[in-house]
């Protein structure tokens, strides 16, 4: 063994200064070839500590070439998945990161080390320490690097934020990305590079494609959006699933997806971009291969008081159905927040048909106790969602809106104006009939 060592010391010895003699006399290829084939060598005869110790030295050697620290650096990382064991392989990717550190040149190679030795912390189940890893590189800024690799990084960065609850940090990595990206024409990208533009490097095999990091994108912002249940967010990360064309033209794809935008709609609280969501999916011809679910969005969009019992017997089965897909955790939450809206809308449906309505009415019109119909109606007017007064010593609830002293003058000269038509109308309607009078007398 001690023969086979010293063997391989007097090479690597004999190729060093070959490196050297190649560096000062500024020959690039010369170099490069004798720095990978020092790496070889070390490869070859199974010496990783020794590959290890000579990666370094080499980076350290006096003045360098960038070509050469790139081959070397490139050569290793081809002998990371052949390493013996995880240890080894560890080590190796932590030797070649130390050395890309900090060079703009091996910036591309060291995320693709990052990402593989994050990856195997994962597999080791320590999530919080492969995140970590992960954010202490920021692929934004890389020049050269594919734009669907940068995307691809951005979004491992932000799932292991996910699998280790760290919901802020999560959104602002995902703030990385704009939606528009996913809609940019990829054929458009390819332009020749002139001269002394970075190229930039086709992205690994092992890389999905837009349309596919689009998919993962959306999944991956509805798992966000879920711990805050913001109905409405998840809904739009569906719908944008949902138009993806090889979702789009699969039923077995978009069936699923589509009843899920049904059911989160329903549960968003009711603003512009609700119902403008709402009035959107009901012209989707696909809606009509799922009936039940056209008719939920027909009930909620059409003014009129929905009874909760009702609504609850009929869609039951299909909740209990959709409740695991939608997620344990939620099902039971949204079973009340479901409750919840159909109320808002009946509290909604009321108002637009009543200005002044009694307080034991609109209980009996909710199927509601009075205590709970006054917290939905104080919840709505907090919220801004409905402008209401109630008048608590005669049970009274009054619709009506407050206009300010412009809106009341208004009114006022808009009643005097109308008036004074009808006095002016009236007055030449009496003049028109005497004179038809006098007229006749005189025949």
């Amino acid at each position: 063994m001690q023969e086979g060592s010293s063997g391989l010391d007097a090479a690597i010895e004999s190729l060093l200064n070959t490196e050297k003699q190649c560096r000062l006399a500024g020959d690039v290829a010369g170099t490069r070839k004798a720095a990978v084939d020092i790496v070889e060598l070390c490869f070859k005869d199974g010496a990783w500590k020794t590959l290890n110790d000579q990666i370094v030295v080499l980076s350290k050697r006096r003045g360098q070439l960038k070509q050469a620290i790139t081959a070397v650096v490139q050569k290793a990382m081809e002998y990371i998945d052949v390493a013996p064991d995880v240890e080894t392989r560890i080590e190796l990717i932590k030797t070649l990161s130390s050395v890309a550190a900090g060079k703009i040149y091996v910036e591309i190679e060291r995320a693709r080390l990052i990402k593989r030795l994050a990856k195997i912390k994962e597999e080791q189940g320590k999530i919080d320490e492969a995140a970590e890893i992960m954010q202490e590189v920021a692929v934004e800024t890389f020049g050269s690097m594919a734009k669907t690799e940068k995307l691809a990084f951005i979004l491992e960065q932000v799932r292991l934020c996910l699998d280790r609850q760290d919901y802020v940090r999560a959104q602002i990595l995902s703030r990385k990305i704009s939606p528009r990206v996913f809609d940019a024409d990829t054929s458009k990208d390819k332009k020749k590079p002139k001269d002394g533009d970075n190229m930039v490097q086709e992205a690994p095999a092992d890389v999905p494609s837009l349309l596919e990091l689009k998919r993962i994108y959306y999944e991956l912002m509805i798992r966000y959006y879920s711990h805050n249940n913001d109905y409405l967010e998840i809904c739009r990360c569906y719908k944008s699933i949902y138009e993806i064309p090889s979702i789009k033209e699969d039923p077995a794809k978009w069936t699923p997806i589509l009843r899920k935008i049904c059911w989160y709609l329903v549960l968003a609280p009711h603003d512009p971009m609700q119902s403008s969501l709402l009035n959107a999916t009901l012209e989707d011809k696909n809606l009509s291969e799922i009936p039940n679910f056209r008719l939920l969005l027909k009930q909620v969009v059409t003014m009129e008081v929905i009874q909760w019992t009702k609504l609850w017997e009929f869609f039951k089965d299909e909740y209990e159905n959709e409740k695991n897909l939608l997620g344990g955790a939620l099902g039971t939450k949204a079973a009340e927040d479901l409750k919840l809206r159909i109320i808002e809308h009946n509290i909604l449906v009321v108002s637009k048909y009543y200005s002044r309505i009694s307080l034991k009415r609109l209980a009996d019109l909710l199927c509601l106790s009075l205590q709970e119909a006054e917290k939905h109606i104080s919840d709505m007017v907090n919220s801004k969602a409905l402008i209401a007064k109630i008048d608590r010593p005669m049970g009274i609830v009054s619709f009506r809106t407050a206009q300010d002293s412009n809106g009341v003058l208004n009114s006022w000269a808009s009643n005097l104006e109308k008036l004074l038509d009808l006095v002016e109308k009236s007055c030449h309607q009496i003049h028109k009939e005497t004179m038809i009078h006098k007229a006749v007398l005189k025949a």
